[in-house]
């Protein structure tokens, strides 16, 4: 009898399938089997005056999955949970045991850093039972994700027509707006400066004025620049030398936020697409030998490093570069680091980019070279420079410039392509020296507006903030721009660089949060939020306490919000409807801005900016041959084809081709597939004899009707998951 193993991701199962062997069988449960319902009051799927009981139900698209499992759990010997080993891995794990039946001390959890033989091997030796520290977690953000995006998305689409609010999403989303508002209200400052160009022995090189009499040089009008000017044209004598050696040590290795961050200023890709190579490369690719992982688990905010991995990349460094490379470098993690498990790093040295670069494709490639180097970086020893600063003066004005010299590589052999670094070589001068400029120059400038957020920029302060976590910045930045708040564009014709300009909808959003919601939409409270779901995590706090806390402080901001939000009305065409009369008004669509009547629903007029009114379906006169009650009206797809449909649409779905052929829906196709496969699988049931006596484990399992969840909180909450449990 097979061991059954479930992880989360089907590419995944087929790596570890070939390291367990025949004696398992490892299957996906693809993501999240179930998810809070949409039904009780408001739709929430929680309980609010039953200590936020929450109730689950499984995912519409996953109940032939679990009925699978079910089925593969009740022949199987032991079951394995291996799903991801952070907050959302424990709690897809717990569902499973929920819904498999499984017994609540069973240990059956087993987790690993990085999908390899030896990794895989060892945590299926040392299983445990799930943390429900973290499951808890997991759900206490999951519900306070469902308030915020259920009652607060609602209010703002009644109000405003605002797509969504999130508790993460929404601060973002401030932050940006509040960067356009500096921008457009800065008022750019006149400064000068002057720049002196010399030339010894070949080699040119500018110093700038630095020092008037002693003092920081602040040239605020063209009146004080020409008067610098007119007083520094003759010659210069060099008043001072210094000589100076700088050290600079490697980066540390990759957490998420940074991996994204680098990928999108080095290698342009997003952080959505980073995650996603990130991913594939996690989970295994078959570089000639079946399928392997390449990197450790993506998403971290550690950037500790086992001794293993630290104790070969010595090796390496000392065998490849010598000994002199070999560094000592031990990182710290930041004070809200979890620390769950290691930096992202490569599994094994042995896997040079190089020699496994023909069976990755150029994204793989790039991004997994990056993460070797930067793993293997951090652990050399620092690079060493040699600089020079010297000050040419003529009278009380004084002239600075440097130069910088690479004197030893060191970790920067290895990082050197992703570090810019050149060196300014300035001439031999000694103390005392005169020298003739080639020029002075005073060159006009203005202080410039704070930069607006790329990418990578916007990430770097969610996490210096506290804001959210490393795995959730690709989904926050990705939902904010499918939600119409904001554009991600060049910031100039000529400049390469996409940052983000908010939309009007999104400056409307944040301004009407602010006005209703300015004590829990802000950085301050948002950060504090994921501190104390790192307490619950670590058993240290209460969830039910802490959902009370901001429920308390939430409801009545949000009636505050229904009385006295204004609600902005459609903006007027200036025309009236042709069909019934009533002012045309602009409204937004799926496909975008359109115009339509303000008597909407009991008048469907409608019609594009441009004048073009949608086609009306054509009567054919012919009966519906599926329904027998309905008309076929000749239609416009969206994608601009014609077919014939019911008139009864949606209770009649028939259509067909304008020759008359049926056209099966993708609804119906799945349905069909459905069928086929309960049939199939009915009759391979019935073929087989019958099944043999289940292990003591699995019997448990099958009296079990549903797991209770053991906690170390208070007894109430124990009572509300076990009151979720039995319905």
């Amino acid at each position: 009898m097979k061991n059954l193993v479930i992880v989360e991701s089907p590419s995944k199962s087929k790596t570890i399938q070939k390291y367990l062997g025949k004696d398992y069988e490892v299957v996906s449960s693809k993501g999240h089997i179930r998810d809070l319902a949409i039904r009780g009051k408001d739709g929430l799927g929680v309980d609010v005056d039953n200590n936020f009981t929450p109730t689950y139900v499984i995912s519409a698209d996953k109940t032939s999955t679990v009925s699978e499992l079910k089925k593969l759990a009740k022949k199987s010997g032991s079951v394995y949970l291996a799903t991801d080993p952070d907050r959302e891995g424990e709690a897809i794990s717990w569902h499973l045991a929920q819904e498999l039946g499984l017994p609540e001390d069973a240990v059956d959890r087993v987790t690993f850093n990085e999908i390899t033989k030896d990794a895989v091997h060892q945590a299926f030796a040392s299983p445990r039972t799930i943390d429900m520290d973290l499951v808890h977690s997991q759900e206490t953000r999951r519900i306070l994700d469902r308030i915020i995006g259920f009652k607060l998305s609602k209010l703002l689409h009644n109000k405003i027509k605002s797509k969504s609010a999130g508790r993460v999403q929404s601060v973002a989303l401030k932050l940006i707006v509040e960067r356009e508002k500096e921008i457009q209200a800065f008022v750019p400052v006149e400064y000068w400066t002057i720049d002196a160009k010399f030339r010894k022995d070949g080699t040119d090189f500018t110093a700038s004025l630095s020092k008037i009499n002693g003092e920081k040089a602040e040239l605020h009008n063209e009146e004080e620049a020409m008067k610098a000017f007119n007083a520094c044209n003759g010659e210069f004598t060099v008043s001072s030398i210094r000589e100076t050696s700088k050290s600079t040590a490697p980066f540390k290795p990759f957490i998420t936020s940074t991996l994204q961050q680098e990928a999108s200023t080095k290698l342009g890709f997003s952080a959505k697409r980073t995650m996603s190579i990130a991913q594939r490369l996690y989970e295994g690719v078959d570089i000639g030998n079946g399928e392997e992982g390449l990197i450790t688990y993506m998403r971290t905010d550690s950037t500790r490093l086992s001794d293993l991995y630290m104790n070969a990349a010595g090796e390496f460094i000392e065998s490849r570069y010598g000994k002199a490379y070999r560094g000592y470098y031990r990182v710290k993690n930041d004070a809200n680091a979890q620390d769950a498990h290691e930096a992202i790093r490569p599994t094994s040295l042995d896997n040079e980019p190089e020699k496994i670069k023909s069976h990755l494709t150029s994204e793989q490639y790039r991004l997994y070279k990056l993460i070797y180097a930067r793993a293997l970086a951090s652990q050399m020893s620092a690079a060493k420079f040699a600089g020079k600063s010297v000050v040419l003066s003529r009278g009380i004005y004084d002239f600075s410039t440097s130069g910088s010299t690479l004197v030893f590589d060191g970790w920067l052999k290895v990082y050197g392509d992703y570090y810019s670094s050149k060196d300014t070589v300035l001439p031999e001068l000694s103390e005392g020296e005169k020298i003739d400029p080639l020029e002075v120059v005073p060159n006009q400038h203005f202080t410039e507006p704070p930069a607006r957020y790329t990418e990578a920029r916007l990430i770097k302060v969610l996490e210096e903030q506290g804001v959210g976590r490393p795995s959730t910045y690709a989904m926050i930045i990705d939902t904010i721009q499918a939600r119409n708040y904001v554009t991600l564009a060049n910031s100039t014709e000529k400049s390469k660089t996409k940052v983000f300009f908010p939309t009007e909808q999104g400056i409307l959003t944040v301004d009407k949060l602010d006005e209703f919601f300015s004590s829990i939409i802000n950085v301050k409270y948002t950060a504090e939020m994921e501190t104390d779901l790192d307490r619950i995590a670590e058993g240290e706090a209460d969830e039910t306490a802490t959902l009370k806390r901001f429920w308390d402080q939430f409801i009545p901001l949000l009636d505050e919000a229904y009385e006295n939000m204004e609600k902005i009305k459609p903006e007027e065409v200036g025309e009236n409807c042709p069909d019934c009369g009533k002012p045309l008004v602009y409204r937004t669509g799926p496909y975008g801005k359109f115009i339509s009547c303000s008597g909407f629903p009991s008048c469907h007029y409608k019609r594009q900016l441009d004048g073009k009114e949608k086609e009306k379906p054509e009567p054919t006169g012919r009966p519906c041959p599926e329904c027998k009650e309905g008309e076929l009206l000749k239609r416009k797809s969206r994608y601009g084809t014609y077919f014939c449909g019911c008139s009864r649409f949606p209770k009649c779905r028939y259509m067909e081709s304008l020759d008359g052929k049926k056209i099966v829906s993708k609804r119906e196709k799945a349905a069909k597939a459905s069928a086929a496969k309960k049939t199939t699988a009915k009759k391979t049931a019935e073929k087989k004899p019958a099944a043999k006596k289940t292990t003591a484990k699995t019997t448990a399992a099958k009296k079990t009707t549903a797991k209770k969840t053991t906690t170390r909180k208070t007894t109430a909450k124990k009572t509300s998951f076990e009151t979720q449990s039995e319905a």
